[in-house]
Parts: structure tokens; C-alpha cells; sequence
């Protein structure tokens, strides 16, 4: 693969510095107007959303970003709110997944920068002391949910009131995306207890009773006993994450989470031989299929375009070229679905079965090798995730590029009053229409993920 171009320190310092303006334009437009609530709709000054148990997912998930961009005063201001927050108050459902990635993993995260090799940008010591604290107290008001017969956890909490959602149904990805940050929990406060409860509920992710091919698990399993309920599957919504932190689990301790790696060996083995799928009308695009009892069906989204990123890093950690390989090739694919649209952004959802290609996107089928089957942009940070990641293993500044392309997109076509919002159509001039909401993995993830050096 040939670069674009060399590297140029001063172009990507200046590139550095229009994310991190973005960032802080983002950041105050939230803290101005809708600061503890999760959410704000930024075209207006008077739209905030809670849609994460008004607990300020926004401010939670944009700490680790403002410790990476050494923004001082934004670090402060969040590390002196944090403490205020009241986890039991919430009388809303809550998701145990969402809520343990986003503020268990925002707070912990602030809390290993901060204290470690960052300590340097929070003025106040005892406040970042505080965000273990706050830990503590989230994962003591969520730890009934393991209360099950198999210690598989319930999918929904009221935490008002102790109860849980009706239903024992849960995902491989609520299950198999918790562990991280409640073991790291475990290890920092030195109670086990923690990290016990979730290596329970993952043994049955990692000893599975069944599969549909090895190493590739039907999404849905029922908390009482286990059982696997459903045999679809794929590394999109409701599974994707599972997978991601097979990996993730063994690089965070390869002495004691082997068998994390040797379950991500066989489903990134499994996916190579039997989830790869060409375009039929574009040579060279590679998307990863879904599955129904190993009928496959070939659609996918933005979502599954984190598993460029995620063969990349396995590839680089185990040493395996041709996961890296494989991981360049999706990359590459998901690309061009943010290449071939009218406003540089990518759909959230896709296809490339030829028998099922919507009659006005015929043409554009036959030119770009997918059709959009979910027209919408939700700021999503898969795609640059992976960018970085292929960045990473390769040092090839195209992929600097086209995460410049992507910024320059989402910052022409998404910027709004007090920030960014989601649109509706990535196909349609201006996007369509703007949906007024800015998801607080904007700040997470998606103006993290762009490389700098």
C-alpha cells in the first residue's frame, strides 16, 4: 500500500489542534447549557437529554480525552463534579452495560491517567482520588444484577428500588463487555469481589455449551441457566463488543486470561473462513457477513467496522500478519463507505446482496459495491477507531488522511450551534436533517481516535 504522503509534523500538529478546537467547542457548548445531564441537543440552548439515568454521561465520557489533550480546566471541572453525582437516585431503567462502559470505564480510565502519566494536568489530587471512590459506589449500586442462578447478569436495573427488569434475556455483548473495567476495579480498590462476579458471568462465554461455528456465539443467552436462546449472530449490534474484548482481556493481563485469547483465535479464525464477503460489483471490498445458523446474510454497519481495529491489534499483539492483513483489508472496505457518499460520512447500516438491492440505489450498487440500507449518522466512531489502529501497525500516513477526511465531514456536515449532532441521511446534501442529539461517545471516542504522533 502506498502512502499518500510523508510524514509532516507540522500539518499534523495543525490537524491535532482542529480536533482538540472541536472538542473544546463541543465540550462547552454541553457544559454551558446541559452540564450533569447526559446528553444536550446542540442546535438550541435549551435541549438536554438523559438518556444514560441523568448521571452526566457526557462529562464522565469526556474525561479521559481532556486528560489525553492535557486540557486542564476542563479536567477540573469534571473531577470537581464527579463526586456530586448520586447513583442510587436514578428511577429510570438502566442499562448494566452502558452504564459500566461509559461511567465505570470514564471514571476509572480518568482515574489511571490522572494518577499515572497525566498526573500533571488535574490541579486537584484528592478530587482524582475521589473518581475510585465514585467507582466504589457505581459498582456496589450495580452488583445485585449478578444475583442470578447462573451469576449471568439481568440486562436492565432500577437502582431506586433495588429491582431489575422483567425477563432473564441478555446479549454476549452486555455479558462479554464488562469485564475490563470491573476487574481493573478489583485490582486498583483490592477488593476481588469484583472482578470474581464478572469472571463467573464470562465463564459462560468462554465455555459455551454451544456454537455456531468455533469461536462464534449466537447472541442471546438466558440468565438462569445459560442455555444460548437464538443461533444468529455476527460482530454487529448486541455481539460486536464481545469479541473486542476477548483481545482487550488478554492484553490487560496475559498471565492470567489466556483463555481470552484463545477464544478471540478461534472467532477471528471462524470469521476469516466463513464471514468474509467480497462485493459483487467492487473488487477489493471486504465486509464481514451476519449469520443465522450459518446461512449467511450479507449485510453489516458501522458498528462492525471496530473489527478492522480489533484483527489489527490482535494481529500486532500475537504476532500474526495475517490478522493484521485481514484487519487492513476491512478497514480499507469500511472506508469506502464513508469515501463513496455524498457527504464523506458513513450509513449506519449497509448491504451487498445483489438480489436485494432497493431499486434507486441500483446504480449506486453497481459503482460502489454496497447500498445503504439505514441512511443515517449517529457520530459513531467506529470507522476512525480503525484508522487509528491501521495507522498504528502501519505507519502510513494515509490513514492520518482519511481520518482528516472523515473530521473534515463530520465537522462541514454535523457542527451545530453548542456542537455536533446526528443526521439522518448520509446521502443527501447537508445530511438530511439534523436529529438534534449528540452522543456522549463524541467525546469518548470519536475526537480521541484521531493520531497525532
Amino acid at each position: 500500500m502506498i502512502s499518500t504522503r510523508s510524514n509532516n509534523d507540522t500539518l499534523n500538529e495543525e490537524r491535532a489542534q482542529g480536533v482538540k478546537d472541536a472538542f473544546i467547542f463541543a465540550f462547552d457548548g454541553y457544559w454551558r447549557y446541559c452540564k450533569g445531564e447526559d446528553e444536550i441537543g446542540p442546535n438550541t440552548n435549551n435541549a438536554c437529554h438523559n438518556s444514560r439515568n441523568h448521571f452526566g454521561a457526557s462529562a464522565v465520557d469526556a474525561l479521559s480525552t481532556a486528560a489525553i489533550m492535557e486540557l486542564p480546566d476542563i479536567v477540573d471541572e469534571i473531577v470537581d463534579w464527579v463526586p456530586s453525582i448520586n447513583y442510587n437516585s436514578s428511577n429510570q431503567q438502566l442499562s448494566v452495560f452502558e452504564t459500566t462502559i461509559r461511567y465505570l470505564g470514564g471514571m476509572i480510565s480518568g482515574y489511571d491517567l490522572l494518577t499515572g502519566p497525566l498526573a500533571h494536568v488535574a490541579s486537584n489530587a484528592s478530587a482524582v482520588q475521589a473518581l475510585l471512590a465514585q467507582s466504589v459506589n457505581l459498582a456496589d449500586a450495580l452488583k445485585y444484577t449478578f444475583d442470578t442462578p447462573t451469576g449471568i447478569p439481568h440486562h436492565s436495573l432500577f437502582l431506586n428500588n433495588h429491582s431489575y427488569k422483567d425477563g432473564f434475556d441478555n446479549s454476549i455483548a452486555s455479558v462479554g463487555s464488562v469485564q475490563i473495567e470491573w476487574q481493573r476495579l478489583s485490582d486498583l480498590s483490592g477488593n476481588p469481589e469484583y472482578g470474581h462476579l464478572v469472571q463467573k458471568s464470562a465463564s459462560y462465554l468462554l465455555n459455551p455449551e454451544s456454537e455456531v461455528w468455533p469461536g462464534l456465539l449466537g447472541i442471546k443467552l438466558d440468565s438462569r441457566d445459560g442455555h444460548f436462546t437464538d443461533l444468529a449472530g455476527g460482530w454487529g449490534a448486541s455481539a460486536d463488543s464481545f469479541y473486542e474484548y476477548l483481545i482487550k482481556m488478554y492484553i490487560y493481563d496475559s498471565s492470567r486470561y489466556g483463555i481470552y485469547r484463545d477464544r478471540w483465535i478461534l472467532a477471528a479464525d471462524s470469521t476469516m473462513k466463513h464471514l468474509a464477503s467480497q462485493s459483487p460489483t467492487k473488487s477489493g471490498l471486504t465486509f464481514l457477513a451476519s449469520f443465522q445458523n450459518q446461512t449467511i446474510y450479507q449485510f453489516s454497519g458501522h458498528l462492525n467496522c471496530f473489527a478492522g481495529g480489533n484483527f489489527i491489534l490482535g494481529g500486532q499483539v500475537l504476532d500474526r500478519s495475517d490478522y493484521i492483513d485481514f484487519g487492513l483489508k476491512l478497514v480499507d472496505s469500511c472506508h469506502a463507505t464513508y469515501n463513496s457518499t455524498l457527504t464523506g460520512l458513513g450509513p449506519e447500516g449497509f448491504g451487498w446482496d445483489s438480489n436485494s438491492v432497493p431499486e434507486k440505489q441500483k446504480g449506486f450498487f453497481q459503482k460502489n459495491g454496497f447500498y445503504v440500507t439505514s441512511s443515517f449518522y449517529a457520530l459513531r466512531p467506529e470507522v476512525i477507531e480503525s484508522y487509528y489502529y491501521a495507522y498504528r501497525a502501519t505507519g502510513n500516513e494515509m490513514y492520518r488522511d482519511w481520518a482528516w477526511d472523515a473530521f473534515i465531514a463530520l465537522n462541514t456536515t454535523c457542527r451545530a450551534k453548542n456542537g455536533f449532532s446526528a443526521i439522518t441521511d448520509i446521502n443527501a446534501y447537508g445530511g438530511g436533517k439534523s436529529m438534534n442529539y449528540q452522543e456522549s461517545f463524541l467525546f469518548a471516542e470519536v475526537l480521541k481516535s484521531w493520531p497525532e504522533e
